[in-house]
Protein backbone atom coordinates (compact mmCIF):
# COMPACT_ATOMS: atom_id res chain seq x y z
CA UNK A 1 0.00 0.00 0.00
CA UNK A 2 1.58 3.12 -1.29
CA UNK A 3 -1.37 5.69 -1.10
CA UNK A 4 -1.47 7.18 2.25
CA UNK A 5 -3.95 9.70 3.96
CA UNK A 6 -2.18 12.46 6.19
CA UNK A 7 -5.06 12.58 8.59
CA UNK A 8 -5.33 8.98 8.92
CA UNK A 9 -1.37 8.77 9.70
CA UNK A 10 -2.20 11.39 12.65
CA UNK A 11 -5.15 9.10 13.96
CA UNK A 12 -2.93 6.38 14.18
CA UNK A 13 0.19 8.35 15.71
CA UNK A 14 -2.99 9.70 18.69
CA UNK A 15 -4.24 6.01 18.70
CA UNK A 16 -0.18 4.19 19.47
CA UNK A 17 0.16 7.24 21.85
CA UNK A 18 -3.15 5.30 23.79
CA UNK A 19 -2.23 1.66 23.52
CA UNK A 20 1.21 2.76 24.62
CA UNK A 21 0.64 5.28 27.63
CA UNK A 22 -3.37 4.47 28.48
CA UNK A 23 -3.40 0.91 27.51
CA UNK A 24 0.34 0.32 28.64
CA UNK A 25 1.23 -1.78 25.51
CA UNK A 26 4.62 -2.56 24.09
CA UNK A 27 5.90 -2.42 21.34
CA UNK A 28 5.53 -5.37 19.30
CA UNK A 29 1.77 -5.67 19.99
CA UNK A 30 1.28 -2.05 18.98
CA UNK A 31 3.41 -2.78 15.71
CA UNK A 32 1.04 -5.54 15.14
CA UNK A 33 -2.34 -3.71 15.68
CA UNK A 34 -0.64 -0.55 13.67
CA UNK A 35 -0.50 -3.30 10.97
CA UNK A 36 -3.68 -4.72 11.10
CA UNK A 37 -5.35 -1.28 10.38
CA UNK A 38 -2.77 -0.63 7.55
CA UNK A 39 -4.88 -3.80 5.88
CA UNK A 40 -7.96 -2.34 6.67
CA UNK A 41 -7.00 0.82 4.81
CA UNK A 42 -5.20 -1.46 2.08
CA UNK A 43 -8.67 -2.91 1.39
CA UNK A 44 -10.63 0.54 1.81
CA UNK A 45 -7.51 1.87 -0.91
CA UNK A 46 -6.67 4.41 2.13
CA UNK A 47 -10.28 5.92 2.37
CA UNK A 48 -10.03 8.61 4.72
CA UNK A 49 -11.29 6.98 8.54
CA UNK A 50 -13.68 9.81 8.21
CA UNK A 51 -16.02 8.31 5.65
CA UNK A 52 -15.84 4.88 7.67
CA UNK A 53 -19.11 2.73 7.39
CA UNK A 54 -20.43 -0.07 8.61
CA UNK A 55 -20.39 -1.71 4.95
CA UNK A 56 -16.39 -1.18 4.93
CA UNK A 57 -16.03 -3.28 8.00
CA UNK A 58 -18.45 -6.02 6.09
CA UNK A 59 -16.11 -5.31 2.64
CA UNK A 60 -12.96 -6.36 4.76
CA UNK A 61 -13.82 -9.21 6.17
CA UNK A 62 -15.06 -10.65 3.05
CA UNK A 63 -11.00 -9.22 1.74
CA UNK A 64 -9.06 -10.83 4.63
CA UNK A 65 -11.04 -14.22 3.27
CA UNK A 66 -9.56 -13.98 0.30
CA UNK A 67 -6.03 -12.59 2.08
CA UNK A 68 -3.15 -14.46 1.78
CA UNK A 69 0.39 -14.69 4.06
CA UNK A 70 2.64 -12.67 3.03
CA UNK A 71 5.58 -15.16 4.06
CA UNK A 72 3.60 -18.62 3.40
CA UNK A 73 1.13 -17.78 0.26
CA UNK A 74 -1.40 -19.38 2.25
CA UNK A 75 -5.14 -18.26 3.32
CA UNK A 76 -5.07 -16.38 6.75
CA UNK A 77 -6.10 -19.03 9.60
CA UNK A 78 -9.67 -18.06 11.24
CA UNK A 79 -7.23 -17.40 14.48
CA UNK A 80 -5.02 -14.76 12.19
CA UNK A 81 -7.90 -13.24 11.09
CA UNK A 82 -10.00 -12.79 14.23
CA UNK A 83 -7.04 -11.01 15.94
CA UNK A 84 -6.98 -8.85 12.47
CA UNK A 85 -10.73 -7.93 13.17
CA UNK A 86 -10.55 -7.49 16.83
CA UNK A 87 -7.58 -4.70 16.42
CA UNK A 88 -9.56 -2.82 13.92
CA UNK A 89 -12.83 -3.21 15.62
CA UNK A 90 -11.17 -1.41 18.86
CA UNK A 91 -9.11 1.05 16.85
CA UNK A 92 -12.56 2.00 15.56
CA UNK A 93 -14.55 1.85 18.60
CA UNK A 94 -11.81 4.35 19.72
CA UNK A 95 -11.95 6.93 16.84
CA UNK A 96 -16.14 6.89 17.28
CA UNK A 97 -15.41 9.16 20.53
CA UNK A 98 -12.47 11.30 19.33
CA UNK A 99 -13.00 15.01 18.41
CA UNK A 100 -14.30 15.34 14.77
CA UNK A 101 -14.61 11.71 14.31
CA UNK A 102 -17.58 11.25 16.86
CA UNK A 103 -20.36 12.52 14.52
CA UNK A 104 -19.08 10.92 11.22
CA UNK A 105 -18.49 7.54 12.56
CA UNK A 106 -21.69 5.67 12.95
CA UNK A 107 -22.23 5.00 16.66
CA UNK A 108 -22.54 1.23 16.31
CA UNK A 109 -20.67 0.91 12.95
CA UNK A 110 -17.51 -0.39 14.23
CA UNK A 111 -19.51 -3.96 15.77
CA UNK A 112 -19.65 -4.84 12.14
CA UNK A 113 -16.23 -5.74 11.82
CA UNK A 114 -17.20 -9.04 14.24
CA UNK A 115 -16.40 -12.58 13.34
CA UNK A 116 -19.19 -15.19 12.44
CA UNK A 117 -19.71 -17.12 15.36
CA UNK A 118 -18.49 -20.67 13.28
CA UNK A 119 -15.49 -18.76 12.64
CA UNK A 120 -14.85 -17.65 15.89
CA UNK A 121 -15.07 -20.86 17.23
CA UNK A 122 -12.59 -22.45 14.61
CA UNK A 123 -10.07 -19.61 15.69
CA UNK A 124 -10.50 -21.05 19.54
CA UNK A 125 -9.62 -24.32 18.66
CA UNK A 126 -6.08 -24.91 19.06
CA UNK A 127 -4.21 -27.50 17.15
CA UNK A 128 -1.93 -29.81 19.34
CA UNK A 129 1.78 -28.69 18.49
CA UNK A 130 4.50 -31.51 18.27
CA UNK A 131 6.59 -32.24 21.07
CA UNK A 132 9.36 -34.41 21.22
CA UNK A 133 9.20 -37.59 23.82
CA UNK A 134 11.44 -37.66 26.66
CA UNK A 135 13.61 -40.39 24.88
CA UNK A 136 14.00 -37.77 21.89
CA UNK A 137 15.31 -35.17 23.65
CA UNK A 138 17.61 -37.32 25.06
CA UNK A 139 19.21 -38.75 21.77
CA UNK A 140 19.55 -35.45 20.43
CA UNK A 141 21.17 -34.48 23.33
CA UNK A 142 23.64 -37.02 23.58
CA UNK A 143 24.58 -36.55 20.47
CA UNK A 144 25.30 -33.27 20.62
CA UNK A 145 29.06 -32.67 20.72
CA UNK A 146 31.09 -30.42 23.72
CA UNK A 147 34.46 -29.56 22.22
CA UNK A 148 34.55 -25.79 21.85
CA UNK A 149 32.93 -22.85 23.51
CA UNK A 150 29.80 -22.81 21.06
CA UNK A 151 29.38 -26.78 21.13
CA UNK A 152 29.18 -26.60 24.77
CA UNK A 153 26.83 -23.14 24.82
CA UNK A 154 24.34 -24.83 22.63
CA UNK A 155 24.43 -28.20 24.55
CA UNK A 156 23.87 -26.34 27.40
CA UNK A 157 20.34 -24.45 25.65
CA UNK A 158 19.35 -27.81 25.67
CA UNK A 159 19.94 -29.03 28.84
CA UNK A 160 18.36 -25.64 30.43
CA UNK A 161 15.32 -25.92 28.37
CA UNK A 162 14.71 -29.52 29.17
CA UNK A 163 15.18 -28.81 32.93
CA UNK A 164 12.81 -26.14 32.71
CA UNK A 165 10.49 -25.76 30.56
CA UNK A 166 11.39 -22.15 30.57
CA UNK A 167 10.24 -19.59 27.31
CA UNK A 168 12.97 -19.42 24.66
CA UNK A 169 12.64 -15.72 25.08
CA UNK A 170 13.12 -15.86 28.30
CA UNK A 171 16.05 -18.16 28.21
CA UNK A 172 17.51 -15.63 25.13
CA UNK A 173 18.04 -12.86 28.00
CA UNK A 174 19.31 -14.89 31.07
CA UNK A 175 22.51 -13.27 32.74
CA UNK A 176 24.45 -16.07 34.38
CA UNK A 177 23.31 -14.78 37.79
CA UNK A 178 19.85 -16.26 36.95
CA UNK A 179 21.07 -19.61 37.47
CA UNK A 180 22.02 -21.23 40.91
CA UNK A 181 23.28 -24.43 39.79
CA UNK A 182 23.63 -25.59 43.92
CA UNK A 183 19.98 -25.06 44.36
CA UNK A 184 18.80 -26.38 40.72
CA UNK A 185 17.03 -23.04 40.36
CA UNK A 186 16.33 -20.02 38.03
CA UNK A 187 15.37 -16.31 39.28
CA UNK A 188 13.51 -15.29 36.18
CA UNK A 189 13.49 -11.61 37.58
CA UNK A 190 11.02 -9.46 35.03
CA UNK A 191 13.03 -6.11 35.46
CA UNK A 192 15.91 -7.93 33.30
CA UNK A 193 14.48 -11.72 31.78
CA UNK A 194 12.49 -11.23 29.21
CA UNK A 195 9.05 -13.15 31.04
CA UNK A 196 5.91 -13.36 29.56
CA UNK A 197 3.27 -10.65 31.07
CA UNK A 198 6.51 -9.35 32.62
CA UNK A 199 6.22 -11.38 35.32
CA UNK A 200 9.00 -12.46 37.74
CA UNK A 201 8.94 -16.20 38.29
CA UNK A 202 11.28 -18.98 40.49
CA UNK A 203 11.93 -21.99 38.22
CA UNK A 204 13.02 -25.45 39.85
CA UNK A 205 14.93 -28.21 37.55
CA UNK A 206 12.43 -30.85 37.02
CA UNK A 207 14.11 -34.25 38.20
CA UNK A 208 14.64 -34.96 33.93
CA UNK A 209 18.72 -36.26 34.66
CA UNK A 210 21.52 -35.54 36.08
CA UNK A 211 23.29 -35.40 32.91
CA UNK A 212 21.52 -32.46 31.42
CA UNK A 213 22.99 -30.81 34.90
CA UNK A 214 26.03 -31.76 34.19
CA UNK A 215 26.19 -30.37 31.48
CA UNK A 216 24.48 -26.88 32.23
CA UNK A 217 27.22 -26.82 35.29
CA UNK A 218 30.57 -27.53 32.88
CA UNK A 219 29.24 -24.71 30.44
CA UNK A 220 29.23 -22.62 32.97
CA UNK A 221 32.21 -23.39 34.74
CA UNK A 222 33.89 -23.27 30.97
CA UNK A 223 32.38 -19.32 30.77
CA UNK A 224 33.56 -18.58 34.69
CA UNK A 225 36.97 -20.27 34.50
CA UNK A 226 38.19 -20.42 30.78
CA UNK A 227 36.23 -17.13 29.45
CA UNK A 228 36.10 -14.75 32.49
CA UNK A 229 32.63 -14.32 32.18
CA UNK A 230 30.92 -12.31 35.36
CA UNK A 231 27.10 -12.09 36.57
CA UNK A 232 26.16 -9.90 34.36
CA UNK A 233 27.13 -11.29 31.20
CA UNK A 234 24.44 -13.20 29.08
CA UNK A 235 24.21 -17.15 29.95
CA UNK A 236 23.46 -17.87 26.10
CA UNK A 237 25.77 -15.26 24.26
CA UNK A 238 26.14 -14.47 20.60
CA UNK A 239 28.92 -16.03 18.48
CA UNK A 240 31.60 -13.58 18.01
CA UNK A 241 32.42 -13.19 14.34
CA UNK A 242 35.85 -11.39 13.04
CA UNK A 243 37.02 -10.79 9.93
CA UNK A 244 39.82 -13.15 8.89
CA UNK A 245 42.35 -13.97 6.43
CA UNK A 246 39.61 -15.48 4.69
CA UNK A 247 36.55 -13.05 5.39
CA UNK A 248 34.11 -13.56 7.91
CA UNK A 249 34.82 -16.40 10.44
CA UNK A 250 33.48 -17.70 14.74
CA UNK A 251 35.80 -16.44 17.05
CA UNK A 252 34.26 -18.13 20.05
CA UNK A 253 31.45 -16.17 22.55
CA UNK A 254 30.56 -12.87 23.38
CA UNK A 255 29.31 -11.70 26.01
CA UNK A 256 26.14 -10.28 25.15
CA UNK A 257 22.74 -11.85 24.64
CA UNK A 258 21.01 -12.35 21.04
CA UNK A 259 18.99 -9.87 20.33
CA UNK A 260 15.92 -12.00 19.60
CA UNK A 261 15.92 -15.70 20.36
CA UNK A 262 15.32 -17.25 16.76
CA UNK A 263 19.16 -18.17 16.43
CA UNK A 264 18.89 -19.93 19.98
CA UNK A 265 15.64 -21.52 18.12
CA UNK A 266 17.70 -22.68 15.41
CA UNK A 267 20.18 -24.26 17.49
CA UNK A 268 17.51 -26.60 19.33
CA UNK A 269 15.70 -27.15 15.91
CA UNK A 270 19.35 -28.05 14.70
CA UNK A 271 20.21 -30.35 17.15
CA UNK A 272 16.72 -32.57 16.79
CA UNK A 273 17.68 -32.60 12.60
CA UNK A 274 21.01 -33.93 12.99
CA UNK A 275 19.43 -37.12 14.54
CA UNK A 276 17.41 -37.40 11.87
CA UNK A 277 14.02 -35.90 14.05
CA UNK A 278 11.81 -33.55 13.40
CA UNK A 279 12.94 -30.27 13.77
CA UNK A 280 11.33 -29.37 16.84
CA UNK A 281 11.09 -25.92 18.73
CA UNK A 282 11.78 -24.72 22.41
CA UNK A 283 8.90 -24.03 24.60
CA UNK A 284 7.25 -20.39 22.97
CA UNK A 285 4.07 -20.39 25.18
CA UNK A 286 2.47 -23.67 24.62
CA UNK A 287 3.49 -26.96 25.38
CA UNK A 288 6.93 -27.00 26.40
CA UNK A 289 10.45 -29.19 25.22
CA UNK A 290 10.32 -31.39 28.33
CA UNK A 291 7.00 -32.64 28.02
CA UNK A 292 5.98 -36.35 27.92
Amino acid sequence: MNKIDPQNERLKLEYQDYLRHADGLDHKIIDKVMGAIRQFETSTNCKPFLRFNKHQAMAFKDWLDTARNSRTGKPLSKATIASILRAVREFFRWAAGQKGYKTAIGRNDWVYFRQARKDASAAQASTPRPVPSVAQVRRAFEAMPSATSTQKRDKALLALLTLSGARIGAVASLRLKHVDLERRHIFQDAREVNTKAAKTMNTTFFPMGDEYVAALADYIAHLIDDLMFGPEDALFPKTDIIRGPNGFQTAGLSREPFASPGALNEMVKDAFAAVQLPRYTPHRGGRKISDH
